[in-house]
């Protein structure tokens, strides 16, 4: 066989052996992996704070997402084998309620592996607050009640739907407003919207003050709508425009209007009002726009979020949906502005998963629900903050239990075996004998030095 020949065989054994072991792997479950992120397995010992956590309430919101978890079926838009997982610790949780705190404390001990995630690259996660406002609003316009709070527009499409049901995605979608029956485009931004886009279609659920009272309930998501004669009108996200969300305090920001380390929700509004004018402008560079149902919860009820389960104030959180299921809880470290300006409150706290929003992305970013009400805005318009996370893995996905299964691919041999005289042999070549090896020969002694001239002593 050729040179060339052999060498053809041996990558192609090389080849097959990669494909064998590549194949070996695939079918093993591999370890949870996470876009651009980084995490690693720690003790519940190291968690500082987590023995001292309320691990009873959070046993209780918990169980609420549980109650949404064992009735739905997974989406695309989620880690299903994640939502699996939590699933399998739901049925486990139904069999033990009701639980105090050291049992609850040991019942997310026994079903979860904590594992500290961030961005890859990054040591922390970033942390925000949100709320349910409470607003003063109208059912009808009058001269002090004149911003509309508009309800789903019947001609919101998304791109490849024909039906949009009652779960409008926060982001993912192309969003826009269809023109015949195929063509799709850009639907109206905010600056059209405020300029009377929608003004005939009988839209609007009620009017409150100002666009900027509408544009904070949007940002929340939710709000408390105190009517004219003392009743509350709920009103929850209902869908979108799609245009993407820019938040306002960055363009405060960027124009050095106010501050980065004095920028709130408050110290936006009171710009806001002292600067009508200039507002208006700033306001639409956000042109996402967002559009509310009216819920029937009581006046004292708290919001639903996305997963469709009433928030837990101090124990809700919003995250990114692309990345983490409904339902998947996480001890979070931060030190926050709670109690005062001052960033002098630790917060230690198991939170659960239970909504989400368009700003919130990544793998380390939570939007923390603190109630509803002036005071609860107050808080939450100051929380900006890095934060350690650690996400509850279940057990039944224990990526250090996952990475020991995965087999091991074949060990290759060496480069020198491969090219061994038993590796190359060729069947179809002739044996030539080798010449008799030749007679060792006598070892001969060395001669003895020529005498030293008289002229060579004088030289040295």
């Amino acid at each position: 066989m050729a040179a060339s020949g052999r060498a053809w065989l041996l990558v192609a054994v090389v080849v097959v052996l990669t494909g064998i072991a590549t194949a070996g792997r695939s079918a093993a479950r591999e370890p949870i992996k996470f876009p651009d992120t980084q995490y690693e397995p720690v003790d519940w010992a190291s968690l500082d704070g987590w023995a001292s956590d309320d691990h009873a309430t959070a046993f209780a919101t918990f169980l609420e997402s549980c109650r949404v978890l064992n009735a739905s079926r997974q989406t695309a838009a989620e880690p299903v084998a994640i939502a699996e997982g939590l699933k399998a610790v739901c049925a486990r949780a139904s069999t033990v309620v009701p639980l105090e705190e050291e049992g609850a404390r040991k019942f997310f001990e026994d079903n979860f592996r904590p594992l500290r995630i961030s961005k890859l690259g990054d040591s922390e996660g970033f942390l925000t607050g949100y709320y349910e406002p409470i607003i003063e609003g109208s059912r009808v316009p009058t001269g002090e009640y004149t911003a509309p709070l508009y309800r789903r527009p019947p001609n919101l499409a998304i791109s490849g739907r024909r039906k949009l049901g009652d779960a409008f995605p926060s982001k993912g979608v192309k969003v826009g407003r269809r023109v015949g029956r195929r063509k799709l485009v850009p639907y109206y931004d905010r600056g059209a919207i405020e300029d009377g886009a929608l003004d005939g279609w009988h839209l609007e659920i009620c009017w409150l003050r100002s666009q900027i009272d509408v544009l904070f309930a949007q940002i929340q998501g939710s709000a408390r709508i105190r009517l004219e004669d003392g009743s509350i009108l709920r009103v929850n996200y209902d869908s979108h425009n799609g245009w993407p969300y820019t938040p306002v305090g960055r363009v405060l920001i960027e124009r050095k209007i106010v501050p980065k380390d004095e920028m709130s929700m408050q110290r936006i509004s009171d710009w806001m009002a002292a600067n009508p004018d200039a507002a208006k402008e700033v306001r639409r560079q956000n042109k996402s726009y967002v559009f509310f149902h009216i819920t029937a919860l009581g006046s004292q009820d708290e919001p639903i979020g996305g997963e469709g389960v009433p928030l837990a104030p101090g124990r809700s959180i919003a995250i990114d949906r692309a990345l983490h299921a409904y339902g998947t809880p996480f001890f979070i470290a931060a030190d926050l502005p709670i109690a005062n300006e001052k960033v002098g409150t630790k917060f230690r706290r198991l939170v659960v998963a239970q909504d989400t929003g368009s700003a919130i992305v990544g793998p380390a970013r939570a939007d923390i629900y603190f109630g509803a009400g002036a005071e609860a805005a107050r808080i939450a318009g100051r929380i900006k903050n890095p934060g350690q996370f650690v996400l509850l893995m279940p057990r039944e996905l224990d990526p250090v239990e996952a990475a020991r299964n995965v087999p091991l691919p074949p060990e290759r041999p060496s480069f020198f075996a491969q090219f061994s005289v038993g590796n190359m042999i060729d069947p179809t070549a002739e044996e030539v004998p080798l010449p008799e090896p030749r007679p060792a020969a006598a070892a001969q002694p060395n001669p003895a030095p020529p005498p030293k001239s008289a002229k060579t002593r004088r030289l040295r």
